[in-house]
């Protein structure tokens, strides 16, 4: 539904950064998992922006966002993109990396978030044998420079533990692999990783005032569910859900389900 001519870019202190705005109303802000990019919200940025202002950026080295320089943190990207923008505070959804994002974020900008979802990932926690072999697999592919066989293993992860690739809709795949190619291209294998992490999301969960919803995809990992399930129970507001027959890409695989659930807690604000 849209392409590189649909973005807007802002100057950061190290490098343009894309973000798609579009719709009025209070703004939301739609955070993409990582290797992906802004489009994987397709589904959900033009039912939202019927009521809300609607705000996906690609995150630093993701997408036609640029990459790092130097070190940086991705919570402070986005708190440096809703500045520039003059708006907030926001009500903050992610997937996966998107998901650390968003709680990194209300954790360390705390002024500019109103309300949080997360979904498949919020705060780290005890790895699940799937997961980690997973990730194993990955990291071997692109060490050994098999671009095609990293791309495979990656959309293993829109199956889950529970279910066997085929299970899949074949669309779905050719996103994933769509977005995560253009992003994978953008790196080389000897670049230096400048991504600063924010420490001690898991302890400090319990600091978050604003509303938490859980959105998980229900076959996800159960390593993924718990991480967004830990943030919904460690705050006053929080409150957990799943949207059925999916994995780790709910908002893609059963956009209307997830954009129901999502309404109903954005109505509840």
């Amino acid at each position: 539904m849209n392409n590189a001519s649909d973005l807007r870019t802002f100057e950061s202190h190290d490098g343009p950064l894309a973000y798609r705005d579009t719709g009025s109303g209070a703004p939301l802000v739609l955070l993409h998992a990582g290797f992906l990019d802004h489009t994987m919200w397709d589904d959900q940025i033009p039912a939202l922006a019927r009521h809300h202002r609607v705000i996906a950026p690609d995150a630093r080295g993701h997408g036609w966002s640029s990459n790092a320089s130097g070190p940086f943190r991705q919570a402070d990207d986005v708190a440096a993109l809703l500045r520039h923008l003059a708006v907030g505070p926001a009500v903050l959804v992610g997937v996966s990396m998107g998901a650390n994002i968003a709680v990194d974020t209300t954790l360390e900008h705390p002024s500019l978030v109103r309300g949080l979802v997360v979904s498949g990932g919020g705060a780290p926690g005890p790895g699940d044998p799937w997961t980690e072999e997973l990730r194993a697999a990955q990291f071997s592919a692109l060490g050994a420079g098999d671009i095609g066989g990293w791309l495979d293993t990656f959309a293993l992860s829109a199956a889950g533990p529970h279910r066997t690739p085929d299970a899949v809709d074949p669309d779905l795949v050719r996103r994933l692999r769509e977005m995560a190619g253009r992003t994978i291209a953008k790196h080389t294998a000897d670049e230096t990783d400048f991504n600063v992490p924010v420490l001690d999301t898991a302890t400090r969960a319990k600091d978050i005032s604003v509303p938490v919803l859980a959105l998980n995809g229900a076959l996800d990992a159960s390593d993924l569910i718990g991480m967004a399930e830990h943030v919904a129970r460690s705050v006053t507001d929080g409150r957990v859900t799943a949207v059925e027959g999916t994995g780790h890409f709910p908002n893609m695989e059963q956009p209307d389900a997830f954009n129901q659930a999502l309404a109903e807690f954005l109505r509840g604000l």
